[in-house]
């Protein structure tokens, strides 16, 4: 009778194994549910020219922005299925939190912190920065290390309030902090004098220079403050839809290291490598296992381009070094997981 009992389980166990894995392949997870009933996705983003902002006509444009359209393609094959909305850095994790947002792409650094004590999950980074210095020329400073007593503008909501006051801290000098929440209050405030400099992410720094009314009066300080991954970040407890997140990104490095780009994906779609036969969707076997669609990563590319092609379309004009931004083949620290 134990006998029999035993082996009752065991079927049962097994069976609610099979029934909970049909289960999982049969459902997309809540947020793409959530997002395939709305017919579009919604992204939060900052305000920064050349990397999310809204051109003449409405549009949004910039380096961020690109990776919300590639998204849109994996989910609905179309890079126009996207909402884009700005929200500030005190703003953007509460209302990612609150479900108002299905992605945040507005550069926000990975930390620990925001892990697991805020519960948010990150995608790849997408760019590698480091906290600098925005000063005025007149200063006379070539080295942040000289700026004991100075005036520092923080933007509030960020990890720049606490990079800044460890630096200070660890070289034993004194600063006068002023934390501002408005970004045009935060670059006026430099150039009314009312601050001696800026601290952000340095690219974000190089982005805001532009605006002053004389940019060639100010430098970038060459000490970086921290390290800066900017990633995607999602709200936790959904691990489909943060698969679906990093897959796209990885798709448009992926790219770049075979030399795939907008203008020559349609060659590729007759090459023998079984690997990119895969990628492309000509062989259909790996994006049907997964669940996506055959043509997600051509139609991403031949979209929306490579991780190369969107770094120079949006930063290249801002002299904007790719860096650490590089693929690892090339010394960076871009490297996708394979795609097999």
């Amino acid at each position: 009778m134990f006998q029999h009992l035993r082996r009752t389980t065991s079927v049962g166990a097994a069976l609610a194994v099979v029934l909970a894995l049909v289960s999982s392949a049969a459902s997309a997870g809540p947020t793409l549910d959530r997002i395939k009933s709305r017919g579009v996705i919604k992204v939060g983003v900052g305000t920064t020219p050349g990397y999310f902002a809204p051109d003449s006509n409405g549009r949004w444009q910039g380096f961020f922005v690109d990776f919300g359209r590639a998204l849109a393609v994996t989910v609905f094959g179309d890079p126009d299925k996207v909402q884009f909305t700005s929200s500030s850095p005190q703003q953007r994790l509460p209302a990612l939190q609150s479900g108002e947002f299905d992605v945040l792409l507005s550069g926000v650094t990975v930390t620990i912190t925001r892990a697991f004590k805020l519960g948010f999950h990150f995608g790849p980074t997408i760019f590698y920065d480091g906290q600098g210095i925005l000063v005025r020329k007149d200063l006379g400073v070539t080295s942040a290390s000289q700026l004991d007593g100075a005036t520092i503008g923080i933007q509030s909501g960020t990890t720049g309030e606490l990079n800044i006051a460890d630096y200070f801290r660890k070289h034993r000098h004194k600063f006068t902090p002023v934390t501002i929440e408005d970004t045009s209050e935060f670059i006026a405030a430099l150039d009314s004098g009312r601050v001696d400099g800026l601290t952000q992410d340095a690219s974000d720094l190089a982005a805001k220079q532009t605006q002053l009314k004389k940019p060639d009066d100010y430098v970038i300080l060459p000490e970086r403050l921290s390290k800066e991954p900017l990633a995607p970040a999602v709200a936790g407890g959904d691990d489909r839809w943060l698969e679906v997140v990093t897959w796209t990104v990885n798709a448009t490095i992926q790219a770049e290291e075979w030399g795939i780009t907008s203008k020559n994906v349609d060659d590729f779609l007759k090459s023998d490598d079984p690997s990119i036969r895969r990628f492309l969707g000509v062989d259909p076997s790996l994006a049907e296992s997964i669940g996506l669609d055959p043509k997600w990563a051509y139609t991403i590319i031949k979209t929306v381009g490579n991780y190369g092609e969107i770094f120079d379309r949006h930063l290249k004009p801002l002299g904007w070094e790719r860096g650490y931004n590089r693929l690892w083949t090339q010394g960076g620290l871009l490297y996708s997981p394979p795609f097999r």
